[in-house]
């Protein structure tokens, strides 16, 4: 537990200002609920009492002098009021300045308790959205291999749902953290100085409450996490039934995704009523032997019959008042161990080191007429070898093609390129500088990517394309989709450039949406082009099409394309192919036919299909 509050303390320390502010407040708070106890307590013997004199001494029934029970802090109004209203004697001049310190006490109060709960939830609600924003960006930097392995619901959940529970726990938990044990610890002071036969008995029960506390804190930890492990569950499963709705439909699987949700949301019910248990039952005890205190209480009263109505009436005041403070407190230590539980799987997010490591003194890269070389390339996917001793050159200016079979490695070859893996043995070197030793940025600003899967925010047409350049020009984002031949069809839809394209480009047809990625990758205008079965997707027109644009963009840059149709790249530089991770072939169409081998098997296999 305290390795956690530390660790959140990191987060919470930026809005320290804010957040002493508002503990102070509790403190004022404490001190509030305290007078409140002196106000009721004298209001009552003023009232039943009678008449009493202002002065600093009163003389009793015996002839003894004795000074009144007044608090100092009630005398100054109490002059005023006196002087200021003669025809009020001063006993009820007295009896009148209690009665207007009661709304004064509670207005005070009120304020003291708005502030505590406001400053220390902006202080938190502003921690914890820096929290969210690190894990964010911490995403953001690890490497493809993460999420190969990870689910979109669970991270989306782990930032947003995690980190609300724990914003909404800590922020009532700080609330209470300092107000309600100083509330307790006033009250008690001035319980036990001026009745501690009284307090004793009423507070001799509360030992007890720990019992409870105890039992249901390691419940909570238990249940917290399973709960939060069922709501990432709710996220998967609604993120894959939406972005797989087609699917869903087109196989009648509505009633099993719902059945599924239901399962689920079952589940983290039952998870969420076992925490609320465990939360409201040791408050329910302490209420409980707050009762049985009051009982003995009134069981000593009746038995002695030697205390005022006054000292009674605000002596209960105090027990009652203090009572829900400890009701807090059992509360709160059961919420630090959910908010722990909780930011565990934040905590874990965050704990997760990247492979990418940026070099300490990133050396400048010019990628513009230089060459590209894989030396003695090794990498595997856990233990499985995927990448075997690659060894290749790419002249600049040249497009070499990347062919096999399934699962040959052509795309994790091209991975290593932009760095979305590394390799676990050998380098890739761009004009005779190891990429490893290049800002990871600077690396990415020479390379522009085509893929199959064409990635197409839910944005405007513009805001699409500018994403190869976003400081690009209107004219320049306009260029460069007459360039993409996509001009025309832009302009046919309502809006035009400002049209949002949906999620995933889904207004789109598939030569549309490959036609904007196109013209996103001549706005960046990067020497380095990446093409990952650009048009594999494609019926053979609109391929046709697509392909004469892509020519137009290879024309000055270092090319590599990856194709399945072996007929899209006749017209390469060289063509490489792969098998089982290694480099087999080498050579130009022509000459790869001539040799009689996988490329020429390939090639007859598909056109004879």
């Amino acid at each position: 537990m305290i390795s956690f509050l530390r660790r959140l303390w990191t987060y919470v320390r930026p809005y320290k200002a804010r957040l002493i502010m508002g503990l102070v407040c509790g403190i004022l708070l404490a001190a509030t609920n305290a007078a409140l106890y002196l106000v009721v307590k004298v209001g009552i013997d003023l009232i039943f009492k009678g008449e009493i004199k202002l002065s600093a001494d009163e003389q009793s029934a015996d002839g003894q002098i004795h000074s009144p029970k007044i608090p100092h802090f009630l005398r100054p109004l109490a002059d005023w009021l006196t002087a200021h209203l003669p025809h009020v004697q001063a006993s009820q001049g007295l009896v009148y300045t209690v009665i207007l310190f009661i709304p004064v006490i509670m207005f005070f109060r009120s304020l003291f308790n708005y502030l505590n709960i406001y400053l220390v939830n902006w202080a938190s609600t502003r921690a914890i959205a820096d929290l969210r924003t690190k894990v964010f960006g911490h995403l953001q930097s690890l490497p493809l291999s993460f999420f190969t392995q990870e689910n979109t619901g669970d991270l989306i959940s782990r930032v947003t749902n995690d980190t609300q529970s724990v914003r909404s726990i800590i922020g009532s938990s700080l609330a209470s953290l300092i107000s309600d044990p100083l509330t307790i610890i006033f009250t008690l002071i001035l319980l036990l100085t001026l009745q501690p036969v009284l307090t004793l008995m009423s507070v001799v029960v509360l030992p007890l409450c720990i019992i409870p506390i105890s039992i249901y804190a390691r419940k909570v930890r238990h249940s917290a996490r399973a709960m939060q492990t069922h709501a990432a569950e709710l996220s998967k499963l609604m993120h894959e039934s939406f972005t797989g709705n087609r699917i869903i439909k087109a196989y009648n699987l509505e009633d099993k995704v719902l059945a599924d949700f239901q399962g689920i949301t079952k589940k983290f019910v039952s998870q969420t009523m076992r925490v609320v248990r465990a939360n409201e039952i040791p408050g329910s005890v302490t209420e409980f032997l707050g009762g049985v205190g009051v009982t003995l209480i009134l069981f000593y009263v009746v038995s002695k019959r030697t205390i005022s109505m006054g000292d009674f009436g605000g002596f209960l005041v105090a027990m009652f008042n203090m009572y829900k403070p400890i009701k807090n407190l059992t509360r709160l230590h059961n919420q630090l161990h959910q908010a722990q539980a909780a930011s565990q799987r934040v905590f874990e997010l965050l704990d997760t080191p990247s492979t990418m490591i940026e070099s300490a003194s990133p050396k400048p890269l010019t990628a513009a007429d230089a060459d590209i070389h894989f030396e003695n390339i090794q990498f595997s996917y856990g233990e499985k070898p995927i990448l075997r001793g690659i060894n290749l050159a790419v002249k600049a200016g040249q497009l070499v093609a990347l062919v096999g079979s399934t699962g040959s490695g052509k795309t994790t070859l091209v991975n290593l390129l932009p760095r979305f893996y590394d390799p676990q043995q050998g380098r890739v070197k761009i004009g005779g500088t190891d990429i490893r030793d290049v800002s990871i940025k600077e690396l990415r600003r020479q390379i522009a990517v085509v893929t199959q899967e064409t990635i197409l925010f839910h944005d405007t047409v513009r805001g699409n394309i500018a994403v190869g350049r976003p400081e690009a020009t209107s004219e320049e984002i306009e260029a460069a989709a007459r360039a993409a031949n996509a001009h025309d069809f832009i302009l046919q839809k309502p809006g035009g450039y400002d049209a949002v394209v949906g999620e995933k480009g889904v207004t789109l047809s598939g030569g549309q949406r490959q036609r904007v990625s196109i013209a996103r990758a001549i706005l960046k205008n990067a020497p380095i082009l990446i093409l990952d079965e650009a048009t594999n997707a494609l019926d053979a027109e609109t391929e046709r099409a697509v392909q004469e644009e892509l020519e137009k963009l290879m024309k000055g840059r270092t090319t590599i394309c990856i194709a399945h149709r072996l007929s899209t790249i006749q017209k390469a530089d060289a063509i490489v192919v792969l098998s089982e991770g290694r480099i087999v072939e080498t050579g130009t169409h022509a000459e790869l036919i001539q040799r009689g081998g996988v490329y020429q098997r390939l090639y007859e296999i598909q056109f004879q299909t």
